[in-house]
């Protein structure tokens, strides 16, 4: 579809800075009145598991969603997502990533932005009880998003897709998490993944080797290190070139909505560039001049973030 920029969204006045619109609701938001989920810890093919949200209403309409780096199911834009959706008639199913939900995961791997195969599990457990399915995902569940739904066909179920703030090139988004721009944010990815590595290799002394974590000064050194060793990839661009997401787009057979902001501190031009969906007739490039990285705040009595309404109008209109 040709790409749009969005002007529509105007950012609330007092959030002068992207890092501003970035922080803030990561620290200080607060979503109520949501039901408490129901939880479901879903054995995975391999031995491992994955902790799921269930938020269940009886409807036949499901939206699956994914968190983004270090995240999990209870961060507030997950919330707000879901909250936003169940309001409208939808059940909800969010879930966390290995070794995301508090509790160390099993196997030797983790997640990672294009472990496709852990998704595809959550979503089989989901379809035999519903008659649509929608994807929404945030960074990282963004780009995990994109990349299966890129892969191949999929079960027809699955309706349509919105993914916030996503690295569609991980390649120049990670050299850029290093640049001044995005240090403050890769020096709190990398404390939180570097303890999570030397948490499991205590658990696991013969198959991970924690000595160059405290060497460590970026998460391309991280994912050299470990993320590609540890995920069948030869190194970090490797691994970066084999699940960037702009290079399964082409793939996407289902009305698809990227919604980035051009002033996002995580993003680079490469995942900004309306040509890489000028020519898909499923899938939309949509770009706003304010948001920061899943911030999109709105001024309203629900509360609703701009992103979650577009994200709901966006799957409502398929």
């Amino acid at each position: 579809m040709p790409a749009i920029h969005n002007k529509s969204y105007k950012r609330p006045s007092q959030f002068i800075s992207s890092h501003l619109e970035t922080i803030y609701p990561a620290l200080f938001r607060k979503v109520t009145g949501l039901t408490t989920p129901e939880k479901e810890r879903l054995t995975l093919s391999d031995g491992d598991f994955v902790d799921l949200d269930w938020r269940k209403q009886g409807s036949k309409k499901l939206v699956v969603i994914q968190h983004g780096l270090e995240g999990s199911s209870d961060r507030p834009y997950i919330l707000g997502v879901a909250k936003h959706f169940f309001n409208h008639g939808f059940d909800t199913l969010a879930w966390n990533y290995r070794g995301c939900s508090g509790e160390m995961n099993k196997a030797v791997r983790f997640y990672h932005s294009g472990a496709t195969d852990d998704l595809d599990e959550v979503i089989q457990r989901a379809l035999p009880d519903y008659d649509e399915v929608f994807l929404v995902g945030f960074s990282l569940g963004g780009n995990l998003t994109l990349k299966y739904l890129g892969e191949n066909s999929r079960s027809p179920k699955i309706k349509g897709a919105v993914t916030i703030s996503t690295p569609l090139d991980l390649d120049k988004g990670s050299d850029n998490l290093a640049t001044p721009r995005g240090k403050l944010y890769e020096q709190r990815f990398l404390r939180s993944l570097v303890k999570k590595v030397k948490e499991k290799a205590s658990i696991m002394p013969d198959k991970i080797d924690p000595k160059p974590l405290d060497q460590l000064k970026t998460l391309r050194q991280f994912d050299d290190f470990f993320t590609s060793k540890l995920h069948g990839f030869k190194d970090a661009t490797d691994y970066y070139n084999q699940c960037s997401s702009k290079y399964f787009l082409k793939g996407i057979q289902i009305p698809t909505l990227i919604l980035n902001a051009t002033n996002d501190p995580f993003l680079t031009p490469e995942s900004l560039d309306h040509s890489l969906t000028k020519d898909l007739p499923m899938v939309t490039l949509e770009t706003t001049n304010h948001g920061g990285h899943v911030g999109f705040i709105a001024k309203n009595k629900q509360k609703v973030y701009w992103s979650e309404e577009r994200a709901l109008q966006f799957c409502l209109s398929i």
